[in-house]
Parts: C-alpha cells; structure tokens; sequence
C-alpha cells in the first residue's frame, strides 16, 4: 500500500456539528493505516476546537484535548487560521499582549498561522481534506 501525506482543514466546530469530530476518526484512521499528516488547519468555526476553555459533559468525547493528544501521540501540527481566531475570541499569549485582553485561551498544541501556512502545506501533500 502507497503512504500518503494528507493535509485536513477542519471548519466545524468542536461541538454543534460532527464536522470536526469525523476530522478526529478520520486522522486516526489515517495514521493506523500508515499515511502521514502534514497539517491539521482550523478556518472558519473549526478554530473553536482550539479553545482550552471548552468544558463538556462528562459523557461527551472532550474534542479539543482530543486534537491536543492525538497531536503530541503522532508529533502533528495543530494551526489555527489567526484572523478566524481573534474574530471568535480564541487568542494566544502574543495576541494578548498586543490586545491587552486579560488572559489567553489557545490550547496548549495548537498555534495561530496564517492562511499562507495553509497554501504551503496544500502544496506539499498528496490529499488535502475539508471537514
């Protein structure tokens, strides 16, 4: 079987709709049949699946330290679109501090990028997936 290096753009949020948590069993169906995964890119509503404050019920799968595990397990990148981020209040430490808001809630493992972090890792995998 050919290995492939496949890109995903997750535009779902983590809870509302099963965009993103079909994104999560997709990956990890990727990565137990032996493909690689460039990037793992949050645009749109699909940034909320960075927000370290989500909290859900305790019968419910915890999607965004789902992302974090699944992403320090397989060494995966977690980008996060910074325009669509601070539209939506998810922020990091630097967008902090230049915002003065009073406190961050990026979840650690995840990084705000660019879209043209976005267009680089298009250009280097073999399949990118939209979610």
């Amino acid at each position: 079987m050919v290995s492939l290096v496949y890109c995903l753009m997750i535009t779902g949020p983590a809870y509302g709709n099963q965009r993103a948590s079909s994104a999560l069993q997709f990956a990890e169906a990727l990565l137990v049949c032996g493909h690689r995964i460039e990037t793992v890119f949050f645009y749109q509503d699909g940034v909320y699946n960075a927000n370290r404050l989500t909290a859900p019920a305790s019968d419910e799968v915890d999607l965004v330290r789902s992302w974090q595990a699944l992403a320090q397990h397989h060494q995966l990148a977690l980008h996060v679109c910074i325009a669509a981020a601070l539209r939506r209040g998810v922020t990091d430490g630097a967008q902090m501090a230049q915002f003065k808001f009073f406190d961050n809630n990026l979840q650690p493992g995840f990084q705000l990028s660019s879209l043209s972090r976005l267009a680089k890792a298009v250009l280097s995998c073999d399949r990118f997936i939209q979610f």
